[in-house]
């Protein structure tokens, strides 16, 4: 049986399409390696050498005397304290104010809901310093400089942007057809939300929680302006000490910092993947 020449005329029409997206691909593949990959492994091995005889991209020797000197560190112990502890507190505290919200902005329309959207957005639009420092006055005058307080307060706002958009994507994208089968076998409000809502948004609350947990486990800025010198997290530490050693202490001092990341993104992987399929528009 003959294939008609239309047939034939798309198929060969399509054979460069097909071309170009795994040329693509290949480039994205390769951008990615480059980009990312390859950075990461040149600080894990400087967390490792002594040093390099340019313009020789071999390593004069190997040794562990870098890793000696960050651990030995005073306070280091303190720092990493205070990361893991205020950093599950302010992601407790970023779900309880800022899920609500998430739900409202999902599920419902109201008016200025779009200007609530961008409220939250600009967060992020400007220079987050210059945020920090209009807030002292105010921290000041709550007595909140230098206490604990305050730190989780500079690192909440970081997390706003994450534990509001990316749920109420969430929270939107559930069909209201599906709300509306519930509510008609007789589900209550909470019902609802407890048992078809949230199961099904759980991936995207997910996403918004791990990302919402770097942004307050990584923030060092607003965190020294407040905290300091009493509470300083593990990257403020980084930041003040850094600028005094080889750059081998700031890639030791990288590595320690990653591995609470990385151990989480490990423990959430198959969420995150699910998470990041919701759609991306609110309605």
């Amino acid at each position: 049986m003959s294939v008609p020449a239309s047939a034939r005329w798309r198929r060969q029409a399509s054979a460069p399409v097909v071309l170009l997206l795994r040329l693509g691909q290949l480039v994205l593949f390769l951008a990615a390696v480059f980009f990312i990959v390859v950075p990461l492994g040149w600080l894990v091995l400087l967390a490792f050498v002594k040093g390099f005889n340019f313009p020789s991209l071999a390593p004069t020797a190997f040794t562990l005397s870098w890793w000696h000197t960050v651990l030995a560190t005073p306070g280091l112990l303190h720092s990493v304290f205070l990361s893991v502890t205020i950093a599950p507190v302010v992601l407790a505290l970023s779900m309880l104010l800022c899920l609500p919200a998430a739900y409202a902005l999902g599920r419902y329309n109201f008016p200025g809901k779009r200007f609530v959207l961008l409220s939250v957005f600009s967060i992020n639009a400007f220079p987050r310093i210059s945020l920090y420092i209009a807030m002292i006055p105010m921290l000041f005058f709550l007595n909140l400089m230098g206490t604990v307080a305050g730190v989780v307060v500079v690192q909440l706002i970081g997390t706003i942007l994450f534990m509001t958009w990316i749920p109420a994507t969430g929270f939107a994208a559930v069909p209201d057809a599906l709300v509306e089968a519930a509510r008609d076998a007789g589900a209550s409000r909470f019902q609802v939300f407890w048992r078809i809502l949230l199961p099904l948004c759980r991936p995207s609350i997910a996403v918004a929680a791990v990302l919402s947990f770097l942004a307050a486990f990584d923030e060092a800025q607003g965190t020294f302006l407040v905290g300091a010198p009493n509470y300083l997290t593990m990257p403020t530490r980084m930041y003040s000490l850094v600028l005094d050693y080889p750059v081998q202490f700031a890639a030791v001092f990288a590595v320690v910092l990653s591995i609470p990341s990385v151990i989480l993104l490990l423990l959430v992987r198959r969420s995150l993947f699910a998470g990041t399929s919701t759609a991306l528009q609110l309605r």
